[in-house]
C-alpha cells in the first residue's frame, strides 16, 4: 500500500479506535463496522475528513469509470447510502460504503482498498495491512 493510502488507513482507524467495533465481511471483502443513527454525525465527521470524495445514486453516473466498477462491483448505490474515498486519480484508493438499514436505527460502514490493477497478491497483502490497523 503506497504510504499515502497507509496515512489515510492508520489514521482513520485511529479515529475510530473505542468508538466502533470492526470485523470482516466476506460478503466483498471488507472491514465492516455497525453502528446506531445516534452516531452517524460523529463517523460521517470522520469520514469527510479521511475520505473526503464522496458520491451517491444520483451522483455517481458522473464518478470516473474506475469509481463506477466498484460502484456496480457493490450491486449499485441506492437512494440514501453514499460511497467515501480518497482520491481515485490516484488508480489505487481507500473506499468506504455507507448503508442505512431499513430498521431506521443502524448503518453499516464497509472500508477496502480498491484498485482494478492489483493483483490477487497485492490485494490480499493490502487487506491484510488494512486488517491490522483496524485490529482483527
Amino acid at each position: 500500500m503506497n504510504s499515502n493510502l497507509q496515512g489515510i488507513c492508520k489514521n482513520l482507524f485511529d479515529e475510530f479506535r473505542g468508538q466502533l467495533t470492526w470485523e470482516w465481511d466476506d460478503w466483498i471483502g471488507t472491514i465492516l463496522a455497525k453502528f446506531s443513527t445516534a452516531e452517524s454525525a460523529a463517523v460521517r465527521a470522520a469520514l469527510d475528513r479521511f475520505l473526503p470524495v464522496v458520491w451517491n445514486s444520483s451522483t455517481m453516473n458522473s464518478a470516473p469509470p474506475i469509481v463506477q466498477t466498484l460502484d456496480r462491483k457493490l450491486g449499485g448505490i441506492r437512494p440514501g447510502q453514499l460511497l467515501f474515498s480518497s482520491d481515485s486519480n490516484q488508480g489505487a484508493f481507500i473506499f468506504c460504503a455507507w448503508w442505512p438499514w431499513a430498521d431506521g436505527n443502524t448503518i453499516s460502514i464497509r472500508v477496502a482498498p480498491h484498485d482494478a490493477q492489483l493483483t490477487a497478491e497485492d490485494a490480499s497483502r493490502l487487506m491484510a495491512e488494512l486488517k491490522k490497523f483496524a485490529g482483527i
